[in-house]
């Protein structure tokens, strides 16, 4: 009976410390995000329509824009990451669009007011992710 009542106790012991272990640990559930362009309280699912935007439109994947992971036990790129020119330069084309509709396209409003973009990254990449000038 005393036997059992030792081995009750360092269990107990054991699930303590490893619960206080994991309360301690901060959660890093939410993802990294580094925005400069888009709003910064944009919602996850209205971030990932215009990356798949980008990616359709360049015929490219995440990769093209977005840094490798230096965590080795992740297999998605490090999208808070600016290593890579061309998240630079995604950046600049957007607001190069954006001005562009905003000084030629500004009557093209939809029901609620908001301007309907008429010139996008596919308007010239058109799938080609270094479209040649014309």
């Amino acid at each position: 009976m005393l036997h059992y009542k030792k081995i009750a106790i360092a269990l107990s012991l054991i699930a303590f410390m490893t619960i206080g272990m994991a309360a301690t640990k901060p959660l890093d559930d939410k993802p990294k995000r580094n925005l400069k362009v888009l709003p910064k309280d944009i919602s996850r699912e209205d971030l990932g329509k215009i990356m798949d935007e980008f990616k359709t439109a360049l015929g490219v994947k995440c990769n093209f824009c977005h840094a490798a992971s230096k965590d080795s036990t992740s297999h998605h790129p490090d999208f808070a990451s600016d290593e890579k020119p061309e998240k630079d330069i995604a950046r600049h084309m957007m607001r190069m669009t954006t001005k562009i509709n905003k000084k030629y396209f500004s009557f093209n409003k939809d029901d609620k007011g908001n301007t309907i973009p008429a010139v996008s990254c596919i308007t010239c990449h058109r799938g080609d992710p270094h479209p040649e000038a014309k």
